[in-house]
């Protein structure tokens, strides 16, 4: 008797499109972790999750966020814990790596129609090395989340024992996905996150090593591991590493310059607890979701700048969301080229594509209404201040995770609000958009030319 194996690559033998595929293959995940977050076994109490928060909680795993509607630490047992780790995991590899995975282990043949999808949901180029590419990406998440959680399970060993062992590979594969899900309120309080180690540089440096490796995305670690040099190094690699050091380091400043004086967040810390504390919310405000201060305490100024942010998010090709370093990049190249009266817009002595200029325009006008719609219902929904909403929007649709304190006491419309704004932020909202069009159709007809008076 032959047994067969079915892995989510055999839906491409559907009529359907690549990207269709794509999000009809994470709504199945996370419809899969709503229901096993819903088992008894899944919580301490033994009650398990209702429909609503399961779900909730399975899409901010899968999309890789961190927004919870309870303290992941605290009610989950073991068992719910590891379901959520999975989610991250599956979620930050993405969709096809893992299927991708699968078939490799039970040898099975990627056709062409697969890697087309394997190619969208890498957003690659072209077709070719898609295979080898997902092969990599396995292989680097694997060693990376190892090496930082080696490192973190020894550093928590000295507070917690064996536990801290658990805890250091669970927080490394948490922050190498940029999932921003933590289990220190078990220690340190409910919602804490890793407020506790403010001034600890070893895990402040750790993990924010680990969120920078995983948002700036797998293509780029590997430009960078293959040619070591800054100038051999692709566009693309450019613009994503000096995009993010410059947000880095800007955000850190920033931070630091408006939060100095507020004795709530960096104003009671001592030179260290300060610098590393700027820097921290800087990297992980990229669609990390950790934090070490109480950001409910930040200023509306800090909040707004984060929410700008956040809304840029990590690179192509990462486990991060928002419109990317590289969008922002592009949309600079051609507005500098504006202001200058130039026809084209020019990157490191390469011109940019017309078409390349045209998405990412329709990323970021896409990206902003779905932030501007959102946080227009939630203000019709919760009864919260403006920026809270507008922070808790953006950080859902960024996949960052982070939070004023708003999440636990959102109405049920505000949740599936929020559902809705993290799926299409992993996803992307054109993919999202190119899913849902019935047929893509090239018209024959060109029409004439027209001119518009603009700004």
């Amino acid at each position: 008797m032959e047994v067969k194996f079915v892995n989510l690559l055999d839906i491409t033998q559907w009529k359907l499109t690549p990207y269709q595929i794509l999000v009809l293959g994470f709504a199945g995940l996370i419809l899969g972790g709503a229901l096993l977050l819903m088992l008894p076994i899944a919580a301490v109490a033994g009650t398990g999750l209702p429909f609503i928060d399961a779900l909730f909680t399975a899409t901010s795993a899968v999309c890789v966020t961190g927004l919870v509607v309870v303290d992941t630490g605290t009610y989950f047992s073991l068992f719910g814990q590891l379901v959520i780790i999975s989610l991250i995991q599956a979620g930050g590899l993405g969709i096809m790596a893992m299927s991708t995975l699968m078939a490799i282990l039970i040898g099975k043949k990627i056709n062409l129609r697969q890697r087309l999808v394997m190619q969208e949901a890498l957003n690659q180029f072209t077709i070719a090395g898609v295979v080898r590419l997902t092969q990599y990406i396995i292989k680097v998440t694997l060693l990376i989340e190892f090496i930082g959680g080696t490192i973190l399970a020894i550093r928590w060993y000295q507070d917690f024992g064996l536990k801290g062992i658990y805890f250091g590979y669970w927080h490394a594969i948490s922050s190498f996905c940029n999932a921003g899900f933590d289990l220190l309120g078990s220690v340190t309080g409910k919602f804490s996150s890793a407020t506790g180690y403010v001034d600890d540089i070893a895990i402040n440096v750790v993990i924010s090593l680990l969120i920078i490796l995983g948002g700036i995305g797998f293509t780029v670690i590997a430009d960078v591991w293959t040619n070591r040099r800054f100038d051999r190094l692709s566009l693309h690699s450019k613009v994503v590493l000096i995009t993010s050091v410059v947000l880095i380091v800007f955000g850190s400043i920033v931070i630091f310059l408006l939060e100095y004086n507020n004795l709530n967040t960096l104003g009671s810390l001592s030179w260290q607890g300060k610098i590393l504390a700027s820097y921290f919310q800087s990297v992980t405000t990229r669609t990390a979701g950790w934090n070490t201060v109480d950001l409910s305490k930040l200023t509306d100024a800090t909040l707004f700048f984060m929410v700008i942010l956040m809304f840029i998010g990590a690179s192509p090709t990462s486990t991060g969301g928002g419109i990317k370093t590289s969008t922002t990049g592009v949309l600079a190249a051609a507005i500098w080229a504006l202001i200058r009266g130039r026809q084209d817009a020019e990157l490191f002595e390469r011109r940019i594509p017309q078409s390349i200029i045209y998405k990412a325009f329709s990323v970021m006008l896409l990206s902003a209404v779905v932030v501007i719609f959102v946080t227009m219902m939630l203000s019709i929904t919760e009864n919260q201040p403006f920026i809270n909403l507008l922070f808790e929007t953006t950080s859902a649709f960024g996949t960052v995770g982070l939070t004023t304190g708003i999440t636990p006491t959102l109405t049920m419309p505000g949740k599936i609000w929020l559902i809705i704004t993290m799926f299409a932020g992993r996803v992307g909202p054109v993919t999202l958009a190119l899913a849902l069009a019935l047929k893509n159709r090239k018209g024959n007809l060109q029409y004439p030319e027209g001119k518009l008076l603009i700004g």
